[in-house]
């Protein structure tokens, strides 16, 4: 029975040990560990990298939403409109800084927002959408900047999973007024440890963003800005990042590259495949089918394949609108499309480091317990 693990960490680091343990060894004998010159290169290289004006370093991406919306003067009496599919971290920065979130339904074949519904959810109170570039792909960006856009409404884009993914050329955190990323070691660009950042090509929402993670000081002990944190991210994990940074392209082509291969030995067992979008670049953070027959047809199979020695996830299990503390914030109506992709998601492992007979074995499982 061949072993495939849903994850394996420790593959990346054994691939690039070298450069790893000399950034390490560099900022351990450099005395300064917390917003240095590590960060200050790091943000200017993602900066390249995304094609934006700033990028400014921070915690991990849960904060990185909260300074965003923080940064907007976003507060008590605003609404901010995203989608309940991608587990609870919108819904608990919005919260955090005293807005409500207002939960849209999602478009069947991306999983992301559906411009339509996140119209229709407009008031006089939206202050900002927060679409989701899910599992690697990006959200439809021209429909939902041009509503942004009529409303005056600001869109901040939740990039967590898309590093590198693109709309129509241009990088997830560029297009809207501030971009999201998480470096949580899982990720496309993941840290060996937490991490965090926002883009912004806005100097002034730049100026403020690095206020905002220290406190809100203008300067040292003196508080400029109301919504501050404590939300730093460090030098060792700045340059683990950029020694990362480097290799992301390739390692991004690997996941395209498995991405096709799945595509191919996975047809005609029933399963949906993901999409890719029409005008734009998909760099498959995760691989995610979807099971007809609901949860109990896809947990029937992630107990076969688990049998049989192959790492499955589920992203994600439980609406953020049908966790029991948000109930209170759920549509009257429910969110049909959510809740049906809920019981029938499942990730199949995707990181680059897979090698063609881990793919192989992988599918070939899947057509046995299927077909």
């Amino acid at each position: 029975m061949t072993t495939v693990p849903f994850g394996a960490l420790k593959r990346q680091y054994d691939a690039i040990q070298p450069e790893l343990d000399a950034a390490a060894q560099r900022v351990l004998a450099s005395g300064w560990y917390i917003l240095g010159p590590e960060v200050r290169a790091f943000e200017a290289a993602f900066a390249r990298f995304c094609g934006t004006k700033h990028c400014v370093g921070v915690a991990n991406g849960t904060e990185a939403i909260q300074l965003a919306l923080a940064a907007l003067e976003i507060g008590p009496g605003d609404e901010v409109i995203t989608v309940a599919n991608a587990a609870v971290y919108e819904t608990i920065t919005a919260l955090a800084v005293g807005a409500t979130p207002v939960f849209v339904d999602v478009d069947e074949h991306s999983h992301t927002i559906d411009p339509a519904a996140f119209e229709a959810a407009i008031t006089p109170r939206t202050r900002a959408v927060i679409p989701v570039h899910l599992y690697g792909r990006m959200a439809d960006m021209d429909a939902i900047q041009s509503i942004a856009a009529r409303h005056g409404i600001a869109v901040i884009e939740d990039c967590a999973q898309a590093h590198g993914a693109t709309w129509r050329g241009r990088a997830a955190g560029s297009l809207g007024a501030l971009g999201c990323f998480s470096f949580y070691p899982t990720k496309n660009l993941g840290a060996l440890g937490d991490g965090g950042a926002v883009t912004t090509n806005d100097d002034a929402l730049a100026k403020r963003l690095r206020r905002l993670r220290e406190y809100g000081w203008e300067r040292k002990y003196y508080t400029a800005h109301l919504g501050g944190l404590n939300s730093r991210l460090d030098e060792i994990q700045a340059a683990f990042l950029a020694v990362k940074l480097a290799h992301l392209p390739g390692w991004n082509t690997r996941r395209r590259q498995i991405a096709e291969r799945y595509d191919e030995l996975l047809s005609g067992t029933g399963l949906v495949l993901p999409t890719n979008p029409l005008h734009g670049e998909h760099v498959y953070h995760l691989y995610v089918t979807r099971v007809p027959g609901g949860a109990a047809a896809r947990d029937a199979l992630r107990e076969t394949l688990r049998a049989s020695g192959i790492g499955t996830e589920v992203h994600y299990p439980l609406p953020a609108h049908q966790q029991p503390v948000y109930a209170h914030l759920a549509p009257s109506a429910g969110l049909p499309v959510s809740e049906r992709l809920a019981g029938e998601v499942l990730s199949l492992p995707m990181y680059p480091e897979l090698t063609d007979d881990e793919v192989r074995a992988v599918a070939n499982a899947v057509r046995a317990a299927l077909l």
